[in-house]
This record gives structure tokens, sequence and C-alpha cells, in this order.
């Protein structure tokens, strides 16, 4: 064992040391100046870990409390935008119901006025909507011939315009313009897919 007290002058210190032990240390630091040293060395130590401030440590509900604030709000905006993206693709599934349902409506009503020339049905069973009386579509051209302003040839170039652009060309302008829509929103999603593309490109 050696002569030194090194081994007992952290006990020492905190004053933990009793009896003959204390005597003993006390007895070799009045001789030991090595030993002497190592104690105002620890006393230094000790001195500076007293002015260190101790650590403020929260309560645990403080911290759940803080930890729930710094969560980001992601939650409800992942909800807006996931609604939007539903909203974005609604766009062109009711743009393929619309001209699904003008298509289908536009032949029934062929089947309708073929079953009526065929004797097969009268237009007063259907409803008017589903009808196509090609006499409803030729009113100024039976008015002109009233007054006969036309006739053979040109009342009956004149009845199959009328019919025309009164039956034919408002379900033919629609459908363009639900094609045009259709190609609209393909044109802008397209134009976000490559933004979108761009963007991760430069982030990464």
């Amino acid at each position: 064992m050696s002569n030194h007290v090194t081994e007992w002058l952290n006990a020492y210190l905190d004053d933990e040391l009793k009896n003959g032990r204390l005597d003993q240390v006390e007895k070799h630091l009045a001789e030991c100046e090595q030993c002497q040293a190592e104690l105002e060395s620890l006393q230094n130590v000790s001195s500076l870990l007293h002015e260190v401030p101790a650590p403020e440590f929260i309560s645990s509900e403080r911290f759940a409390s803080q930890v729930s604030l710094r969560l980001p709000h992601e939650q409800p905006r992942a909800t807006k935008r996931k609604a939007q993206e539903m909203g974005w693709w609604m766009i062109p599934v009711s743009l393929l119901l619309l001209w699904v349902l003008i298509g289908t409506s536009e032949v029934v009503s062929e089947v309708i006025s073929t079953a009526d020339r065929f004797g097969l049905l009268t237009l007063g069973e259907t409803p008017a909507w589903l009808a196509a009386d090609s006499s409803t579509g030729t009113l100024w051209s039976g008015t002109l011939e009233e007054f006969g302003l036309l006739s053979g040839n040109s009342l009956q170039w004149a009845e199959l315009t009328e019919s025309f652009t009164r039956n034919k060309l408002p379900q033919i302008v629609l459908q363009v313009a639900i094609a045009l829509l259709y190609l609209s929103w393909i044109a802008i999603w397209w134009a976000r897919q490559t933004r979108r593309e761009h963007g991760q490109l430069l982030e990464g």
C-alpha cells in the first residue's frame, strides 16, 4: 500500500472520514506536500463544479405540451391537399360521365324515333324530351313554305338544315366543348407534372 493518502482525499473533502482514519489523513497532509497539492486540486475542481448552474429540467407534462405544440400542423394541410387532389381528378371523371350521358340520350332518342317510324311506338307514349320528332325542327321552313318563299329542293334543303341546326348541332357543340375541356385538363395536368418533376430535380 502506498504511503500517500490520495485514495482517501475525496472522502476527506466530503467530510466522510471518521475517527482514526480522519486523524491519519490529517497527520499525513500536514507532512506530505504532494498530497496537499492533490487535495488543493480536488478543491479547485469542486469549486468549479459548484459554480456551474444545474440544468433546468422541465416536468413531463410541460415537455409533452411543448412537443404537441411543435408538432407541425401537417395533418390538416395533408388532408386539404388530398381533398384538392380528389377534386382535381373528379374533373375528367365528371366530363366523361357527362359525355356518356349525352351520347346515351342521343342513342335512346334515335331508337325511339326509329321505332315510331316503323309504327312500333307512338310519340304520345314517350316523354317529349326523348322524342326526336323532325317536325319540331322545321318550324321556320314550314312558315316560309306557307308564304310561298320556298318549294321543291330548296324547301327540302331548308328543312334538313333547320332540323340539323335545332336537333344535332347543339349536341355536337356540347360534345366538342366537353372534348376541349378534357384536353385542357390533360394539358394542365402535364404542365403540373413537369413542374413538379423539375422542382424535385432542383431539390435533389
